[in-house]
C-alpha cells in the first residue's frame, strides 16, 4: 500500500461530490460491493441494523440513513479480507508491531480464537473451549476479584454490556474502565451535579425548532457527519448557528448534502454558521463566562429602566438554586481574565451573547473539545448555567446535548458499565438475582493502567476497543498490559493491542454489527442507545466470514459460564435467546418496561429524562448553578513558566476513534500522511520554520519523563496563536497519565503542554 503525501487546501463544501466518491471508493474497496450497497440500504432503519460509528440520532425520514463515514465503517467491517492462522504464522508478533495502524486493519477480519506463544513470538490457533479454560483458570486463581480489569468499548450492545457488569459484579468487582472514561465523563459528572441527570435533554426534532444552536468543541463533518443533516436544515429555516471551535472546520461552515439531488447538480452548498468564534484550547468556560457577564449586564440594564429583565425569573425561582453564588462569581471575573483565557475579544463575547440573548429557543451542544481538560466539568456546569438562566431546559426546541462518540457508549453506562454504579442499581441486581453485588468503586481506564503498573492487576479482559491506542501515555500503557498475567481481546479486526500482550494473551474473533447473528433459538437482535436516549433494534444481515466467529453476548457468555457456572445463571441459556437477557433488563433497570415489545417500535422508544420534564433528581430536588471560578491557568505552568504552546490531538477524515481508514484528511487539506502537526503561520515564522519543514514536540510535565514524538510535517493552518493540533493515536505518547480532568480521571487530550523544535531526522528515521 502506497500514498502519495501532498497538502492540498479544500475548497469544497463538507459533504457533495467528494463525500459520495470516498463512499464509493470504500465500497468497492470492501471487495462485497453488492452485499455492502444492500447493507447501507439497511443501515438505521427499522429490521436493519444500527450505524457502527457514531451515536448521533436516526431521523427516519431520509430514504439513506447513514453518512461517508458511516459507510466507511460498515464496509470497512463487511470486507472479504481475512486475517487467517497462517498470517500469525507468517508475522511475529514483534514485526507486526513495527505495521502502522491502518496496516493493521486493513488486514481484515479476526476468524478464529488465536493464542499468543512466547517462545515462537506468534499467535497461534486455540480453540473456544480451550481460551475459555484458559481464561478461568486465570480469573478463578486470583487471590481478589479486583485483580481483574473489565474494559469496554462504546460499539458493544445493550445485551453484551449488561452481561459484562453482571458477570463482573458476581465475580466481586466494579473495575469496568471503558472508553466514556477517556471522553465524556466530564458530561456526565458536570450534568448530574447540575441537572440531576447525566445525558443530554434534548430530541432530534428539537433541532427543527430551535432559534439558535450554540456549538461548543465539536467537529461534526468527521466526527458525527449525520448531524450536519440536522445543522444544514436548522440554518436553511433561520435558525442561528454559532461555533466555537479553536480550528476552522469545513463542516462547520458550508455543507453540500449528498442526498440532495439541487446541492448536486449545481454548486449550491448550504451555510452553517453565521459566526464562528476560534477560542484558545480550554477557553471556552471563559467564553461562555463571558456571554453570560455581557448578559447580565443586559438584564440590569432593562431591570434600571424598568423593562424586563432577561433571565426568566419564574424558571428560576420553581426550580433552581445558587443563582446568587453564581452571579456573585460572574461579577467577580474580570474582563481580562475572560479575554486572556478565552483567546475572545470582548466585543466578539458581546456578539455571541446578543445571539443568544434574542433567540426564543435555544440548544447548547458539545463534544470532546469540552470534556478533556482539567476544568471540563467546570466547562459543562458553566453551559448548563447559561441555560439555566433563561429557561432553556424542557421546553421544545431548547436544552442540553453533548455528542457522544460510539454508537453505544450512552447504552453501555445505562446497562451498568460504570466503575461507581448507582446505588439502587445494585440494590435492584442484588433483589432480582439473589447475590451481593460489591459496593466498592472499582477502577476507571487511569486508576486501571495506574493498578496494572503497580502490579496489583493479573487479568485484563477487554470487550472491543483497541486500549493500547486509545489510552494516553502510550509508552506507559503499553508497559501496563504487559504487567498483566494475562490480556484478552475480544474483536473484529487485528489492532494495536493485540500485539501489546501479557505474559499470556488471547484474541477472541467476534461477530460485528453487521452480521446475522444466528443462535439455538434463531436469528437475534441487540440494541443500542443513541445520544438522545432513543433505544434502537439492531439486526445484521450478512453471512459471517468464518463459523469460528461468536457474538460478543455469546462470548462473555462463554467466559462467565465457564468461570462463574450456573449457580445464579444458565449463561448459555442467555445467550442463546437475547429476549432472556431483555427481560432481565426490564427487571432491573428503569425506563425498560416491555422491552422485548417495545423493540419493534419504529425508530426506537425514548427512555425518558427526568430532567427534561423538569423533575431533578438531585440531593436538593434543584437545577443547580455552578459557582466555580475560572481557572487561573487552562494548564499548570512547569517550574513557573508557561508552555509556548498547547496541543490538542484530534481525528483526522479518514478516521473514527482508533479505527484508521484511510491516510487522508480531505477537509484540512493533508493526503497521504498522518504525522502533520496544525499550527498558525506566524507562530511557524516566529520559530524560524518553514512550511513542511519536519519538527519533534515534547511534552512539559512535572514527573521527570521524557515524553517526545518526531517527523511531524508542519501545515500553516487557521488555529490561533500559540494553539496546536495533531492526529491520535500518534500523539498519544504526549499525554501523561497523570494529567487528567478534576473529578473524572479524563485524560487531557486537548491541553497538552508542549514546546516544539526543528528535527533533525530524516523521513526515513521517522516514527513508524
Amino acid at each position: 500500500m502506497k500514498f502519495k503525501p501532498s497538502i492540498k487546501p479544500y475548497s469544497g463544501a463538507a459533504g457533495g461530490w467528494g463525500s459520495l466518491e470516498a463512499t464509493t471508493r470504500y465500497v468497492l474497496d470492501s471487495k462485497k460491493t453488492l452485499s455492502n450497497l444492500r447493507n447501507l440500504l439497511r443501515v438505521n432503519k427499522g429490521r436493519g441494523f444500527d450505524c457502527p460509528g457514531c451515536a448521533w440520532g436516526d431521523d427516519n425520514h431520509s430514504t439513506f440513513s447513514f453518512c461517508e463515514n458511516g459507510a466507511k465503517a460498515v464496509s470497512w467491517e463487511a470486507t472479504r479480507k481475512a486475517v487467517e492462522p497462517e498470517f500469525f504464522h507468517q508475522h511475529s508478533v514483534t514485526t507486526l508491531r513495527q505495521q502502522s495502524d491502518y496496516f493493521l486493519e486493513y488486514q481484515g477480519r479476526l476468524t478464529q480464537p488465536m493464542r499468543y506463544n512466547s517462545v515462537v513470538d506468534r499467535y497461534q490457533p486455540i480453540t473456544w473451549n480451550e481460551a475459555f479454560s484458559l481464561i478461568a483458570s486465570h480469573i478463578n486463581g486470583l487471590a481478589d476479584p479486583n485483580q481483574l480489569e473489565l474494559y469496554t468499548s462504546g460499539r458493544a450492545s445493550n445485551e453484551s454490556s449488561y452481561l459484562y457488569q453482571l458477570f463482573g459484579r458476581m465475580l466481586g468487582t466494579n473495575n469496568f474502565p471503558d472508553c466514556s472514561n477517556m471522553c465524556h465523563e466530564a458530561s456526565g459528572v458536570g450534568l448530574k451535579q447540575s441537572i440531576g441527570v447525566g445525558k443530554g435533554t434534548i430530541h432530534l426534532e428539537d433541532f427543527e425548532k430551535a432559534d439558535a444552536i450554540f456549538v461548543f468543541g465539536q467537529n461534526p463533518g468527521t466526527n458525527h457527519p449525520r448531524m450536519l443533516h440536522s445543522l444544514r436544515h436548522a440554518a436553511d429555516r433561520g435558525a442561528k448557528i454559532v461555533s466555537f471551535n479553536t480550528l476552522r472546520e469545513r463542516g462547520l461552515e458550508r455543507f453540500a448534502d449528498p442526498q440532495n439531488p439541487i446541492d448536486m447538480l449545481t454548486s449550491k452548498s448550504g451555510q452553517i454558521s453565521c459566526a464562528y468564534f476560534q477560542p484558545n484550547l480550554g477557553g471556552d468556560m471563559a467564553a461562555v463566562r463571558g456571554m453570560v457577564k455581557a448578559l447580565l449586564e443586559n438584564h440590569r440594564l432593562n431591570i434600571a429602566s424598568d423593562k424586563p429583565g432577561l433571565f426568566d425569573d419564574a424558571f428560576i425561582a420553581e426550580h433552581c438554586a445558587g443563582l446568587d453564588e453564581y452571579l456573585a462569581a460572574v461579577d467577580a471575573t474580570r474582563w481580562e481574565h475572560i479575554v486572556r483565557q478565552s483567546g475572545l475579544s470582548e466585543i466578539q463575547l458581546r456578539q455571541a451573547a446578543a445571539i443568544y440573548q434574542h433567540a426564543g429557543r435555544v440548544i447548547c451542544t458539545w463534544a470532546m473539545g469540552i470534556t478533556q481538560h482539567k476544568h471540563s466539568v467546570a466547562t459543562v456546569r458553566e453551559i448548563t448555567n447559561l441555560q439555566l438562566l433563561f429557561g432553556q431546559l424542557g421546553k421544545p426546541g431548547a436544552g442540553l446535548c453533548p455528542v457522544r462518540g460510539h454508537s453505544n457508549v450512552q447504552g453501555n453506562r445505562t446497562m451498568g458499565i460504570d466503575e461507581k454504579p448507582p446505588a439502587k442499581f445494585l440494590d435492584n441486581l442484588a433483589k432480582h438475582f439473589n447475590f451481593t453485588p460489591p459496593r466498592v468503586p472499582g477502577h476507571n481506564t487511569v486508576e486501571a493502567l495506574e493498578a496494572m503498573l503497580r502490579g496489583e492487576v493479573k487479568v485484563l479482559l477487554a470487550l472491543g476497543g483497541n486500549l493500547a491506542a486509545a489510552a494516553p501515555d502510550t509508552e506507559r500503557t503499553a508497559r501496563a498490559l504487559r504487567c498483566c498475567d494475562l490480556t484478552v481481546h475480544i474483536s473484529t479486526k487485528l489492532n494495536r493491542s493485540h500485539l501489546i500482550t501479557g505474559k499470556e494473551a488471547l484474541i477472541l474473533p467476534t461477530l460485528g454489527r453487521t452480521e446475522l447473528d444466528m443462535q439455538a433459538s434463531g436469528s437475534q437482535f441487540i440494541t443500542v442507545e443513541d445520544s438522545f436516549s432513543m433505544v434502537h433494534a439492531s439486526e445484521g444481515v450478512g453471512k459471517p466470514i468464518s463459523d469460528e466467529q461468536r457474538s460478543e453476548t455469546a462470548i462473555v457468555a462463554g467466559i462467565a459460564h465457564a468461570v462463574l457456572g450456573d449457580e445464579h445463571l444458565d449463561w448459555l441459556e442467555l445467550a442463546d435467546d437475547y429476549h432472556l437477557i431483555r427481560d432481565h433488563i426490564e427487571a432491573t433497570i428503569p425506563g425498560f418496561t416491555h422491552f422485548n415489545q417495545r423493540c419493534d417500535i419504529p425508530g426506537g422508544f425514548y427512555l425518558g429524562n427526568a430532567a427534561a420534564e423538569l423533575r431533578f433528581s438531585t440531593p436538593n430536588g434543584k437545577a443547580n448553578f455552578s459557582h466555580a471560578a475560572l481557572p487561573e491557568f487552562v494548564i499548570p505552568h512547569m517550574n513557573g513558566q508557561q508552555a509556548p504552546f498547547t496541543l490538542q490531538t484530534l481525528r483526522s477524515h479518514d478516521q473514527y476513534n482508533t479505527t484508521i481508514y484511510g491516510l487522508d484528511d480531505r477537509y484540512r487539506g493533508v493526503y497521504g500522511q498522518r504525522e502533520v502537526l496544525f499550527i498558525h503561520p506566524d507562530d511557524m515564522s516566529a520559530l524560524g520554520l518553514n512550511e513542511g519543514e519536519l519538527v519533534e514536540i515534547e511534552t512539559l510535565w512535572n514527573d521527570g519523563v521524557i515524553r517526545k514524538v518526531s517527523g511531524f510535517k508542519l501545515v500553516s493552518y487557521a488555529i490561533p496563536r500559540g494553539n496546536l493540533a495533531a492526529y491520535y493515536p500518534e500523539t498519544n505518547p504526549l499525554v501523561p497519565l497523570s494529567s487528567f480532568g478534576d473529578e473524572t480521571h479524563t485524560p487531557t487530550s486537548k491541553s497538552i503542554p508542549v514546546v516544539i523544535r526543528r528535527c533533525e531526522q530524516t523521513d526515513s528515521q521517522r516514527i513508524a
